[in-house]
């Protein structure tokens, strides 16, 4: 550890969710600032999407990579976050470096971690599908980053599990609930409008699902797969409407615009920033998604979840009941979501299940831990 008066922490992030849900942790050691100093830095790997979160959150990057570049490869990503995050990793000189999740932004900060003998601490650790080329390189990335870190912060039960099947040392493992949660309470409870009629709309409606689909392994034929089920269900549901954020990925964009812009009832919007998407959730009557952020946090404000993938790392709401695994065959998409569009029995079981992601207290835990750990170091 240094000799300098106070600890130093160096808080990392690079995209929307994981900025989303390291802001609590940010906010909660800036409010011990006689303890610890906390510095934040940015890749910038989703420039524009990341920066709406750090502007919700009243946050300000100390440091900016700005490595985001239009068509960005993995490789391109990892070598120009590395560099870039040594850099300030040897300027900062922290006592520990801390990130979220499972984004490349993640992995490459563990590593500058390791090189520089700075010990890590991983945010959202232990979610695991075991197949390593699903959710691709997500699955991979946490991996990565488990063999790397010191502080494993698992979000559930059984994330702790998982990573004391993999030898992690159990003193190293706290279960703290998951940060989105954090976020997700302190905005969801605020008064908000929306301005675009067309959502106004929707949400009045009472019946408007709420679509969000990025992953790669969705791209292609399986992002065709999802779109014409939805083209369908709003046809043959003339009371429903869709409200779809569109990532700003062209590979992405360049599927769902044809197939979807033209269709009655189907909202495409660019992606909102972080409070007018809590409150599409809040107001969404049924949730279909990709995302692994989406899963925790549409269950906290009793939306059932139709997940768009064939797995997830995280099981917890599938078991719970609160989420079903659907796939993205446009036959399962219709199917399932007309299932809880007809059936009031099933769509109440789904909503009113107690969210297993946590109680809005995961960063004062992960406090906790990290000044202890710090003091003793």
């Amino acid at each position: 550890m240094s000799t300098q008066k106070r600890p130093r922490v160096l808080a990392v992030c690079g995209t929307r969710p994981d900025t989303v849900k390291m802001a609590p942790v940010v906010l909660e050691l800036q409010r011990h600032p006689e303890e610890v100093e906390v510095v934040l830095a940015t890749t910038g790997q989703h420039r524009e999407m990341m920066q709406q979160v750090l502007d919700a959150f009243g946050l300000k990057a100390t440091y900016d990579l700005n490595i985001m570049r239009e068509r960005q490869t993995l490789v391109q990503i990892t070598t120009r976050a590395l560099e870039g995050l040594d850099e300030v990793i040897r300027r900062t000189q922290p006592d520990l470096v801390l990130a979220q999740g499972d984004t490349t932004t993640t992995y490459v900060a563990s590593l500058a971690a390791f090189y520089n003998k700075v010990p890590f601490g991983h945010i959202e650790a232990g979610l695991r599908t075991d197949n390593k080329y699903d959710p691709f390189p997500e699955e991979i990335n946490r991996r990565l980053t488990g063999v790397l870190c010191d502080l494993h912060f698992a979000p559930t039960e059984q994330a702790r599990a998982n990573l004391l099947a993999e030898g992690v040392r159990e003193s190293d493992v706290f279960v703290t609930g998951n940060t989105v949660i954090d976020a997700l309470l302190s905005i969801a409870v605020k008064e908000y409008r929306f301005e675009d009629e067309r959502i106004s709309r929707a949400v009045e409606s009472g019946r408007m699902l709420l679509v969000t689909t990025h992953r790669r392994e969705n791209w292609g034929e399986r992002m065709r797969s999802i779109c014409a089920g939805l083209k369908e269900l709003l046809q043959r549901n003339a009371s429903l409407w869709l409200v779809f954020p569109v990532h700003k990925n062209p590979i992405v964009r360049e599927v769902v615009f044809p197939e979807l812009e033209s269709v009655d009832r189907a909202v495409l919007i660019e992606p909102p920033e972080y409070v007018p998407f809590v409150h599409l959730m809040k107001s969404a009557y049924i949730v279909l998604t990709d995302s692994g952020g989406v899963q925790e946090e549409a269950p906290a404000l009793g939306k059932p979840v139709l997940v768009l993938r064939d797995t997830t790392e995280r099981p917890e709401g599938v078991a719970a009941g609160s989420a079903k695994l659907i796939g993205t065959k446009r036959e399962d998409i219709l199917r399932e979501t007309e299932l809880l569009l007809t059936n009031e029995d099933e769509y109440a079981r789904m909503a009113r299940v107690t969210s297993p992601y946590g109680d809005g207290h995961a960063a004062e835990r992960i406090w906790d831990v990290i000044r202890s750990r710090l003091v003793i170091r």
